[in-house]
């Protein structure tokens, strides 16, 4: 069962981002090349990375999402718990949960700890407001296999 885990206050900032040194690097490569493909994302994640606090990767919190950390997350609006882990592009593989951090979900989690609350527009339009509500390091209990 996951831990209830209050959202923290909604305004209108964007919950905090804590990126490690070496996430940095990984994503910083993605976006040079994600500019000839999709600018429109890239763009989205050069402004999630702009606004990012890096820490030495042996500092990273443990509750801050970061590549290959599972993260379970909740719609707001329906109440529905998604599992997921954002990965590099050639590793994503929908069916088992491994999101591309180069998606906009994946763009929307990165660096976000526990009990941030975001606000997420589906592809239809509709506005939902989303927590994250626990981070699982990679071997620990209750990761996905």
């Amino acid at each position: 069962m996951t831990p209830v885990v209050a959202p923290r206050k909604v305004t209108k900032r964007r919950p905090r981002v804590v990126l490690s040194e070496n996430g940095l690097e990984h994503l910083e490569a993605l976006v040079e090349a994600a500019y000839s493909r999709n600018p429109d994302l890239a763009d989205l994640l050069v402004d999630e990375l702009g606004r990012a606090r890096v820490v030495p990767d042996r500092k990273l919190p443990s509750n801050v999402i970061a590549l290959g950390r599972t993260v379970i997350y909740r719609d707001e609006s329906t109440g529905q718990e998604k599992t997921v882990v954002p990965v590099l592009p050639e590793e994503a593989d929908i069916g088992r949960g491994m999101i591309s951090v180069m998606t906009p979900i994946g763009i929307a989690l990165i660096g976000l700890s526990e009990g941030a609350s975001f606000h997420w527009e589906t592809r239809d339009g509709e506005r939902r407001l989303l927590t994250v509500l626990r981070v699982i390091l990679p071997g620990t209990e209750g990761a996905l296999e």
